[in-house]
């Protein structure tokens, strides 16, 4: 039902407020709602938000978008944890409406007297609700002079019109007809929910090393722990690792997805399952359980998070294949049917079937979660969550959070459009998307348009910039200039990126033309990398990575999504946008421009959109290049040139110093 004054359209709201919308401590967001009346009187609105408590903090006035567009927008900053609401309060507002009478009537001398008493009135009830220690003296005092014939109307009209007068009633103004929005869900989660920088290895292939027959043999999670200093050191907050536990033999793969594997070969580790365990145990090769603990506090010592893999399959061999068969589909002639996505065959995975014992698979899967909790594991990438019924992942994120809201969900939701989002929508904190597959300067525009749009009140991003999977074209065809240019763009369009072992050393062969499969994938075999000798070669753009995390750490912009902006220029091959974060003197600012093409240099003026990094049109300010420590003064029209090769990459990652204007735009 409308209210006495209507408030509609509320954004953003997930499923009609059925589902929360989605921030982090310290996130600003923007609330806007249309807001309107009969006639001619005016509205004004606020929003409120309540903390996890029941308490409401000091509302915040919204402000209209623009002249008649009924749209009202205010940017709330939530401050704890938990679970808030917000609601938009509309009301009458008699004072702004008689301003505009008074402004209108007086100089024209139309019913002058009445007017004034009229806004004497008016002042006195307002009066009531200003604090006296915030300016209702001057309210009161407005009153008076309004009544006041001996002065001149004029005068009387500018008392009541003072700063003093106006900013008291701004701050507590005299509302009729309030009308509230029904509350709006709002889940405020921790930081590491919207930004890290993430790694991927395998533990396996870290310390791996020839055995006395001269192959190779699995390191462990001790030799693993021994990476880490050096993945710290390139400034990652998360070390991933894909699934720890046994692997089955049962059709176990060979090198490059092989069909028969021999007997030195170690098999995928997403075909969990063997007589050593399932989902709660540890590959033996790996270690203990003790081997496990001294990783994730070798990590924790290192200021980083461990994220584990969960991937909610089996191998033919896994525990629960006869212990529980209505777990999985059966084909006709009685065999359980394998893994498969048309041409792909994965004979050595069963995936689950969830209509036969939906609850217990809920409990299984909560347990199996709870377990790896209690061993320090805050932080689960989810396998392929699309091929799993949405009511299970709501069920399980939402009990998981219930009691555990810290621990976090990234979804690897390669998959349709309304799938992604939905999984973002019932629950998963982060979510893989289509960046790999946006290489041009439309494509990048138009993606990071929408996911900074919108869908952000849901939608958390991470961008990784290849996984063991996925060799995109662009960097088998690009060179190394081609990791620099997506290390660049992922490491600052989106709070929230990572990167997979190897990609440093800009490994590039594919399986075949035409595939993203990795040649000698490391999901199949031991990929032991000499870190030591790629680093005295110069073969790594570990530097590069380096830089581009400690920048995303001293910068507060890159840690934030919503902000994003794109700028102009007149070559398709250069990519430039912004990110802010505050307001004023103290905002902090940083505009990155990026060559899109790996192989050839070129030219462009960057156009800037002063309003949306806080300068007037014909400023000049001085901007530092993050990656190469020169200064530069940048106004509104700026030549760059950009080529492969130059200093860490093709690119600029400018910190504006607004604070320091400089007159005059140099172009």
């Amino acid at each position: 039902m409308i209210g006495r004054i209507p408030v509609l359209d509320i954004r953003p709201q997930i499923d009609c407020g059925r589902r929360p919308v989605k921030a982090v401590v310290g996130e600003s967001f923007d609330v806007s709602a249309t807001v309107f009346r009969e006639g001619h009187d005016a509205v004004a609105a606020n929003l409120v938000l309540r903390d996890p408590a029941g308490r409401s903090g000091p509302w915040t006035p919204m402000r209209e978008a623009g002249p008649g567009t009924d749209r009202w927008c205010a940017t709330a900053v939530p401050g704890v944890e938990g679970r808030w609401t917000y609601t938009v309060e509309a009301w009458s507002d008699p004072v702004t409406t008689w301003q505009r009478h008074a402004r209108i009537k007086i100089p024209a001398g139309l019913d002058t007297e009445l007017v004034l008493a009229e806004g004497a009135r008016l002042h006195e009830r307002a009066a009531t609700g200003v604090p006296k220690s915030e300016g209702r003296e001057a309210v009161l005092g407005a009153a008076d002079a309004l009544r006041d014939g001996r002065l001149p109307a004029a005068t009387r009209l500018a008392v009541a019109l003072s700063p003093e007068v106006t900013d008291a009633l701004a701050r507590h103004p005299l509302r009729e007809l309030l009308t509230a929005s029904r509350p709006m869900p709002l889940t405020v989660e921790r930081r590491r929910a919207l930004y890290g920088s993430w790694y991927e290895f395998f533990p396996r292939s870290e310390g791996a090393a020839a055995g006395p027959d001269g192959a190779l043999v699995s390191g462990t999670l001790r030799t693993a722990a021994e990476r880490l200093p050096a993945v710290a050191a390139m400034g990652f907050d998360v070390v991933y690792l894909p699934p720890v536990h046994p692997i089955g033999t049962a059709f176990r793969k060979g090198p490059n997805n092989a069909l028969s594997a021999g007997p030195g070969d170690v098999g995928s580790p997403w075909a969990i399952g063997s007589a050593a365990g399932g989902h709660d145990a540890l590959h033996p090769d790996l270690g203990t359980f003790e081997d496990f603990g001294h990783f994730v506090r070798t990590a924790r010592d290192l200021r980083m998070e461990v994220a584990l893999d969960f991937a909610l399959q089996c191998s033919p061999d896994h525990p629960w294949v006869t212990r529980h068969p209505e777990w999985f589909h059966h084909r006709a002639d009685g065999s359980v049917a394998h893994a498969e996505n048309p041409p792909k065959k994965y004979q050595d995975i069963y995936p689950l079937s969830f209509d036969a014992d939906f609850g217990g698979l809920v409990r299984e899967t909560e347990r199996v979660l709870r377990f790896w909790m209690a061993r320090g594991v805050r932080i689960f990438r989810v396998d392929n969550p699309h091929t799993k019924p949405v009511p299970f992942w709501e069920k399980v994120i939402a009990d998981i959070n219930r009691t555990d809201p810290d621990v976090l969900f990234l979804a690897e939701a390669f998959t349709r459009p309304a799938m992604l989002h939905t999984l973002a929508q019932i629950g998963f904190q982060q979510s893989y998307t289509y960046f790999t597959w946006r290489t041009t300067k439309q494509e990048l525009t138009d993606y990071l348009t929408e996911l900074s749009g919108e869908c952000a009140a849901y939608l958390r991003p991470n961008f990784f910039v290849n996984t063991p999977d996925i060799l995109h074209a662009y960097l088998q065809e690009g060179g190394r200039t081609a990791f620099e240019v997506r290390a660049v763009l992922a490491a600052t369009l989106s709070p929230a990126w990572g990167v997979y072992a190897g990609y440093e050393l800009c490994e590039a062969t594919p399986v075949q033309a035409g595939s993203e499969e990795y040649l000698d994938s490391e999901k199949y075999q031991l990929r032991p990398r000499d870190w030591a000798a790629a680093a005295r070669s110069g073969r790594t753009i570990a530097p590069l990575i380096t830089a581009l995390n400690r920048i995303r750490r001293r910068h507060p912009a890159l840690q934030q999504l919503r902000s994003l902006h794109f700028h102009h220029t007149d070559n398709d091959a250069v990519l430039a946008f912004s990110k802010r974060a505050g307001d004023g003197a103290a905002a902090d600012t940083v505009l990155t421009v990026v060559n899109l093409d790996p192989h050839h240099t070129h030219e462009a003026t960057v156009s800037l959109d002063m309003p949306e990094l806080g300068l007037g049109r014909h400023e000049s300010v001085p901007v530092r290049d993050e990656l190469t420590g020169d200064t530069y003064h940048w106004g509104r029209d700026n030549y760059v040139r950009l080529e492969p090769g130059r200093s860490l990459a093709p690119a600029h990652v400018l910190s504006l110093r607004p604070s320091s204007p400089i007159g005059g735009s140099p172009n």
